[in-house]
This record gives C-alpha cells, sequence and structure tokens, in this order.
C-alpha cells in the first residue's frame, strides 16, 4: 500500500543545483513525491562545463542522454555517449560528465536504491567549485 498519491512534478518548479556543475534537478525525490526506493531528475550542462567527479556508495546510477554530446569518465577512463543512449554506473564507480558539443546536454538521471540518509548518498572526488574549464580525460595535476 503506498502512503502517497501520483504527482506529477514540473522541471521548473524544481529548484537548480550547481554546487557540482552543470544544473542537476532532483525532480521525483522521496521530499517531493514520496519516493521510497530511489530519485529521478534531469542534468542540464550547457557547452564546455561539466558535472564534477563523484562516485554514490549506495546507488546505481542509470542515465539516458536525451539530446548533446556527452562524454563520461567511468574510474578516469572516457566514454562517449550520445542521444538515445543509456548507462548503467555501479556503486562504488568514480564518474564525471563533461559536455563535448556545441549544444546544451539534456541527461535524465535515476539513483537507486536510496542511501541511509540523502549526505551519504554523493561523494565528491573532486572540488568543482575551484575547478577552471574540464580537463581532457587522463590529465593529471
Amino acid at each position: 500500500m503506498t502512503t502517497h498519491s501520483p504527482r506529477i512534478v514540473d522541471l521548473a518548479e524544481t529548484p537548480p543545483n550547481r554546487r557540482r556543475g552543470g544544473d542537476l534537478r532532483a525532480m521525483l525525490t522521496p521530499t517531493a513525491v514520496g519516493a521510497t526506493s530511489g530519485f529521478m531528475g534531469l542534468a542540464i550542462v550547457p557547452p564546455g562545463e561539466r558535472i564534477g567527479e563523484h562516485y554514490h556508495p549506495y546507488s546505481e546510477e542509470f542515465v539516458y542522454v536525451v539530446c548533446g554530446r556527452l562524454e563520461v569518465d567511468l574510474d578516469g577512463e572516457p566514454h562517449p555517449l550520445r542521444p538515445e543512449q543509456g548507462l548503467m554506473i555501479p556503486p562504488y564507480m568514480r564518474h564525471r560528465f563533461r559536455n563535448t558539443g556545441r549544444t546544451e546536454v539534456r541527461m535524465v538521471f535515476h539513483l537507486g536504491p536510496l542511501a541511509p540518509r540523502p549526505e551519504l548518498g554523493h561523494v565528491d572526488t573532486e572540488d568543482t567549485a575551484q575547478a577552471g574549464p574540464p580537463e581532457p580525460a587522463g590529465a593529471t595535476s
């Protein structure tokens, strides 16, 4: 038995999150819709920008590219992703998304299962607040 009624969530009512690069919109979350097994949203990444490297210790991440040219680094190895392609990223795998094209990227993401507490679900492995333009894959600092 569910405790919440179905709810349609509009992208415009979802606040942007730019702390890790790009514009992440967590739309269907435990707070917004009472989700209990995971959450879903949309990542909007302008040309030349990236979502900083991170991993999820409790969740698999499913991504689907709607539009734009994207490259994902998986444990440091680059992989191109184009529109109408999906990817499942296992727990603990470091990943970073980079817009390598000239148009905005829109990527749907879903993570599940949920971490025991929200602050445990995402571990940053680079400081995107201080980061300059994205480095090519395999570049060292």
